[in-house]
C-alpha cells in the first residue's frame, strides 16, 4: 500500500529584491532589480502511513508552515515531488481539498458573528455532502465533541476552548483522510488542552485518520505522537520515534524530592542539585553514568522522604541540543 503522504527531495526557494540605500540605487533597483534567494525548505524527504500521528516541530522560521502549505497545495515547491493521497497538491489542489482538513490555531475558519452551525451548513454545500449524510455526521460530531449547548451561539461569545472544538469539527465535516493541525491547543488552559488531545486520539483511533501536528506545546507532541519529525533551518534533523529523542540525546532523569525534615541541601553522589528549598529539592541524575534505582535507594536511606516525583527532562531542552547543529 502506497504511503498517504510522500515528500521526495523537496526544496522551496523564495526570491526577494535586494534593497540598497540612496535614491539613485533605489532607481537602479527598479529598472534592473537584484534578487536574493532564501531557501526556506532544503531537500527534505519523508513519508506518512495511514493512521499515523506525526509531530512536525521546529523553531519559528524553521520551514514547518512552508512545508504544510506545499502539502496542501497553497505553495508550489521549487524542486522535488510531493504526493498526498496520490494527488499532486499543486496540480490537483481542488480534488485534494475534498480529502484533507486543516486547523490553524491562529487563523479561524468559523464566521465570527454567526453561530458555528451556519458555517457547518455552508461547508456541507462547498464539500457537496449529501443532506442525509451531512445530518448524520453532524449529529455524531456534536455528540463526540460535546458542543450541544453552544453550537447555536454566535462564535464571538464563545470561549477559546469552545471555539477550538468547533474549529476541529469544521475540518471533519467532509470526513477527511488527512488532517493538518497547526497549534490546535494554543492559548488553551490545561483542562481544555487535555480534552482536545483526547478528541484527537479518539478521531485517530476510530477513523484511522492520518494527522500531521505542529505545536510549540511539547506536551501535545509527547501525548499524541509516537513519531517525531524535527525541522531546523529548512532541514530535517530528526525523524523517528518520539521516545528515541530522549534516549539518544539526554539520558537524564529529574527528581523532585519532598522531605519531612527541613535541610539546606541534598548531597548525594551521582545527583546534581537543580534547585533547593527548605523541604522541596530538585535533583538531576545522568542515567548513562548512574543507576536511578541506586540513587533513589541512597536517597531514601539517608534522608526522611515524604514524596518523590521522577520525570524526563522537558523535550524543549532536547530539541535545543539538536538545534545546535548536530543531526541524528
Amino acid at each position: 500500500m502506497p504511503p498517504i503522504i510522500s515528500l521526495n527531495k523537496v526544496s522551496k526557494i523564495f526570491k526577494a529584491k535586494k534593497k540598497t540605500k540612496g535614491f539613485v540605487n533605489s532607481l537602479k533597483s527598479v529598472l534592473k532589480p537584484n534578487y536574493q534567494e532564501f531557501k526556506a525548505v532544503n531537500n527534505i524527504s519523508f513519508q506518512a502511513e495511514k493512521g499515523e500521528i506525526i509531530g512536525f516541530i521546529g523553531p519559528n522560521g524553521a520551514g514547518k508552515s512552508t512545508t504544510i502549505k506545499m502539502m496542501t497545495g497553497i505553495l508550489h515547491q521549487t524542486i522535488g515531488e510531493i504526493k498526498v493521497l496520490g494527488y499532486n497538491p499543486q496540480k490537483d489542489r481542488k480534488e485534494l481539498a475534498m480529502h484533507v482538513g486543516t486547523v490553524f490555531g491562529q487563523k479561524p475558519q468559523l464566521w465570527y458573528h454567526l453561530p458555528a452551525i451556519d458555517t457547518f451548513d455552508l461547508f456541507s454545500k462547498i464539500y457537496e455532502i449529501p443532506e442525509e449524510i451531512y445530518k448524520k455526521r453532524l449529529k455524531k460530531l456534536i455528540k463526540t465533541f460535546e458542543v450541544q449547548s453552544f453550537i447555536n451561539t454566535p462564535v464571538r461569545q464563545l470561549s477559546l476552548g469552545q471555539r477550538m472544538r468547533l474549529e476541529i469539527m469544521a475540518s471533519l465535516l467532509h470526513n477527511p483522510k488527512v488532517i493538518f493541525l497547526d497549534e490546535p491547543t494554543i492559548g488553551l488552559d490545561i483542562v481544555v488542552k487535555k480534552k482536545i488531545r483526547a478528541l484527537i486520539k479518539k478521531l485517530n483511533k476510530e477513523q484511522q485518520t492520518t494527522i500531521i501536528l505542529t505545536s510549540h506545546d511539547m506536551e501535545d507532541v509527547e501525548t499524541l505522537c509516537k513519531r517525531l519529525i524535527i525541522i531546523n533551518q529548512g532541514e530535517i534533523v530528526f525523524d523517528g520515534p518520539t521516545k528515541d529523542i530522549k534516549e539518544r540525546y539526554l539520558n537524564k532523569k529529574r527528581l523532585t524530592v519532598i522531605l519531612s525534615k527541613k535541610i539546606k541541601e541534598i548531597k548525594l553522589p551521582g545527583a546534581k542539585t537543580m534547585f533547593k528549598g527548605d523541604y522541596k529539592h530538585g535533583l538531576e541524575v545522568d542515567t548513562s553514568k548512574h543507576s536511578i534505582q541506586k540513587v533513589i535507594q541512597k536517597l531514601t536511606s539517608k534522608y526522611a522522604i515524604e514524596d518523590i516525583n521522577i520525570q524526563d527532562p522537558p523535550i524543549e531542552e532536547i530539541i535545543e541540543e539538536i538545534f545546535k547543529g548536530k543531526k541524528v
